[in-house]
């Protein structure tokens, strides 16, 4: 059997629109020869016509046959046109833009390819019998799956807009404290140079400086002491934060990834969902730790 490189369920609903296709084909075409039928039995009634009379039939007969071929031609177009709204209806719960390419409608080697799957899809069918079992059909997709995942999704996405947020706060904070430490080492070096040229001045001066050298180094470090942890913290908080980030975009792509399985597995949809229910426990775990 010739295949149309889509997965079964897919080609099984092209072989029932083929299917379609084919009884309105017929239709139409035993409409038609009703047409000349009924010419035969209404006009054809005498054993010699003239050049006008055999005309007039003929003018007759390709007047209700274009009306026909013409009605049939526009409820085709129509039903395609419907049968892609189907598609792109369900194409749009899930966020997705399907694309057309109107040229390959005319490609001839797909063409006959298509001719060659409906000439052995008609073949092997008459072959079976007259009662076939009916194949079970993927069910619609409906509205409470997908737009509980789309809620997944998009609460997801904010926490990683939150995360990102705070990531830029962390970073200013850690950028902040660098620039608090420069300047009180440029403070302590501006001491020594002070220390140092002050070092002919009386004893008691020098006694004095020094102390007040010795308490402003001793506070100085004390303070970089609390700016070295606070830095050490916020590198920490950062690090985490960057990681924290990293899973939960990790997790986004999961779910998304998951959501596009769901679209053509949708039996994996209890599984998913216990995925992003412990996913979503994770997160407010993750931001309990962030609010701490």
């Amino acid at each position: 059997q010739a295949e149309l490189g889509v997965n079964e369920h897919h080609q099984n609903e092209v072989v029932s629109y083929m299917r379609f296709a084919r009884f309105k084909r017929g239709m139409c075409l035993k409409t038609v020869d009703s047409c000349f039928q009924d010419l035969k039995d209404s006009r054809l009634v005498e054993e010699t016509f003239t050049v006008d009379e055999v005309i007039d039939m003929l003018d007759g007969l390709q007047s209700v046959v274009h009306s026909e071929v013409e009605s049939e031609l526009i409820n085709t177009t129509y039903t395609n046109v419907l049968l892609l709204r189907q598609l792109f209806s369900q194409a749009e719960k899930w966020y997705l833009k399907l694309q057309t390419d109107v040229s390959d409608l005319e490609n001839r080697e797909l063409l006959d390819q298509v001719a060659e799957f409906e000439k052995s899809e008609y073949t092997s069918s008459n072959k079976k019998s007259t009662v076939d079992p009916i194949k079970p059909k993927l069910a619609p997709l409906n509205e409470g799956g997908s737009e509980l995942l789309n809620k997944t999704v998009a609460h997801l996405q904010e926490e990683n807009e939150k995360l990102k947020t705070r990531l830029k706060t962390i970073e200013t904070q850690a950028t902040a404290a660098l620039d608090e430490k420069s300047k009180l080492e440029k403070s302590l070096r501006d001491l020594q140079m002070i220390q140092g040229d002050q070092k002919n001045n009386a004893n008691q001066d020098i006694t004095e400086l020094e102390n007040k050298v010795a308490a402003l180094k001793s506070q100085f470090e004390k303070t970089l002491n609390d700016t070295t942890a606070n830095q050490k913290f916020l590198e920490e908080d950062l690090v985490t934060t960057k990681h924290d980030l990293l899973k939960v975009q990790d997790q986004l792509s999961t779910a998304e990834k998951e959501l596009e399985k769901k679209f053509q597995q949708t039996a994996a949809y209890r599984n998913m969902k216990e995925i992003l229910t412990k996913k979503n426990e994770q997160i407010k775990d993750l931001r309990r730790k962030l609010s701490k």
